[in-house]
């Protein structure tokens, strides 16, 4: 991605002149015309936006066919169903800066991925330089938004999308990876430009990534749910260190 599609930006005044900042829209997802989720991200990949996060949540196992309707400005988009399973009476609202809010209990939000494959083993020094490697010229010219980048076992950087929320842009790679016949991410690495949250670890582990890449801290739930699925968890990744919080086998050096 080298340059920014214009959708995703827009500009504000200030008393000081203009800013160019992040373009912040709701998006609502439906599947066989049956409304499921309403999520604030912004505009652009909504496809695979939509896809992602169905695909994290255990709605369906493989790619489907997602398109933008008419309704709401094109902030409606429809995916071919049937689900994978039944959410029941679940709804689903997501705010761009959670990406499990208002589900009721953690059981809800428990993860059901298959084992964990055990390689690639990567050196140190490669995990540490990965978020120097994600691009992101949204972020550059708005400083609103997250990066979430799909490298291989060398480092070369796969796929990159940049959303408001940090649990949109990890959905648009899972999404784009799963359209791309990507998925399961064995072999693969996931660098997120924030911190470590449970959905963010909960959604690599789902996609079948087994490392998963950190600017910032993680939580403890985070470190938690790494640990119990056998992801290798790398955070405070910047000017050449990382901390490695499990499952350190994968990591050499």
């Amino acid at each position: 991605m080298s340059a920014v599609d214009e959708r995703m930006v827009a500009v504000v005044h200030h008393d000081g002149g203009r800013d160019e900042v992040a373009v912040e829209e709701p998006l609502e997802i439906r599947v066989d015309g049956a409304p499921l989720t309403v999520t604030m991200r912004t505009p652009g990949h909504d496809e695979e936006l939509a896809l992602g996060f169905l695909y994290g949540e255990g709605l369906i196992d493989g790619p489907r066919r997602a398109g933008l309707t008419e309704d709401f400005a094109s902030n409606t988009i429809e995916v071919e169903g049937p689900l994978a399973r039944d959410p029941g009476a679940r709804r689903f609202y997501t705010t761009s800066s959670c990406g499990v809010c208002g589900k009721g209990s953690l059981e809800e939000v428990a993860v059901h991925a298959p084992p964990l494959q055990p390689g690639p083993v990567v050196a140190r020094a490669l995990l540490a330089d990965l978020p120097e490697r994600l691009r992101q010229p949204g972020f550059r010219r708005t400083g609103g938004m997250h990066a979430t980048g799909l490298f291989d076992a060398d480092g070369e950087l796969l796929i990159l999308r940049e959303d408001v929320g940090r649990h949109n842009a990890m959905d648009k790679v899972v999404g784009r990876a799963l359209a791309d016949g990507l998925v399961p991410l064995h072999g693969r690495i996931l660098c997120v430009s924030g911190r470590l949250s449970f959905e963010l670890v909960q959604k690599a582990a789902v996609a079948g990534a087994p490392i998963l890449v950190g600017v910032g801290a993680p939580t403890s739930l985070a470190v938690d749910l790494a640990a119990d699925r056998g992801l290798t968890l790398c955070g405070f990744a910047r000017q050449g260190r990382v901390n490695v919080y499990t499952a350190p086998e994968r990591v050499a050096g």
